[in-house]
């Protein structure tokens, strides 16, 4: 009669209706955020020169594919892909790599002004981009590497955030494995690599989620660094599409471009988005 009692009262009616209401509210959100995403999608099937007349078409057949097929004829489109995808992931690996290492070491080793020198990391934090931009520039036309692929990603390697956090993980994880590892003649690197490294995975995923959606949708960096052409990143290109050729192409053709470009983030996200649950619960701690 005690566990009945217990369950009745955990599904109570208020308790019902405070679900429902939080429900409902979470639901309108989820509308208002996704809106937008959807008026792009519904553009991208509609014939431009429907769209000519108003973009209240979207809303009303006929639909079409020309827009992305009419992708497959743009050989620059295709090119700008190529080149921020090689830009994302070489920046998210660079990021992941560098950033658990300072991480670890921040977190397990000692080293003199090793305080000192993770504030001033975090110091990284508090400036701007646009703060250090003059000096970068001037650098890397100095070094001879603008409009290259590792032009691009050096700049985003450095992640203050993403030494801050895994330096906070590692300190979750008890001292207790590297002592006992450390008994056993097993050397730091191995340590690091084997035993730590696996137990911050959830952490490193969410890391490297951001990474790659702020790599990808960068626009500030790539316009300044990539002046040629076929170097353009995806957001630069279609940027450049859209002040050159909006009144040719059409709306609908730019509207295509941007869901082809958003692809690949939304694909990363369902393939990890378990990870970044798992990290933000907490889950990597325990």
């Amino acid at each position: 009669m005690a566990v009945l009692s217990k369950k009745n009262r955990s599904f109570s009616p208020d308790k019902l209706t405070s679900n429902r209401a939080l429900f409902w509210i979470a639901a309108v959100f989820a509308i208002v955020m996704i809106a937008p995403a959807l008026w792009v999608l519904g553009l991208s099937f509609k014939d431009n020169t429907l769209l000519m007349r108003g973009s209240e078409a979207v809303f009303s057949a006929p639909y079409t594919l020309k827009n992305y097929t009419d992708l497959f004829h743009s050989s620059l489109v295709f090119r700008w892909f190529l080149n921020s995808m090689v830009v994302a992931v070489g920046q998210t690996v660079g990021v992941l790599t560098l950033s658990s290492l300072a991480g670890y070491a921040f977190a397990r080793l000692e080293f003199p002004f090793r305080k000192t020198i993770f504030v001033i990391v975090l110091f990284g934090l508090a400036v701007p981009e646009q703060a250090v931009i003059i000096a970068r520039h001037q650098m890397f036309s100095w070094l001879n590497m603008h409009n290259s692929y590792l032009g691009l990603m050096l700049p985003g390697m450095s992640s203050a955030f993403g030494v801050f956090l895994m330096t906070q993980f590692f300190r979750a994880i008890p001292k207790e494995i590297d002592e006992a590892a450390l008994l056993d003649n097993t050397p730091r690197f191995r340590i690091f690599w084997k035993v730590l490294l696996p137990l911050t995975m959830p952490a490193q995923a969410t890391l490297g989620i951001f990474t790659f959606l702020l790599a990808w949708n960068d626009y500030w960096w790539p316009l300044i660094s990539a002046t040629k052409k076929d170097m353009y990143t995806l957001t630069i290109g279609i940027a450049s599409s859209q002040r050159n050729f909006a009144q040719t192409e059409g709306l609908g053709f730019l509207a295509a471009q941007a869901v082809f470009a958003s692809l690949p983030v939304i694909i990363v996200y369902i393939f990890f988005q378990r990870n970044i649950v798992t990290a933000v619960s907490g889950g990597a701690v325990k």
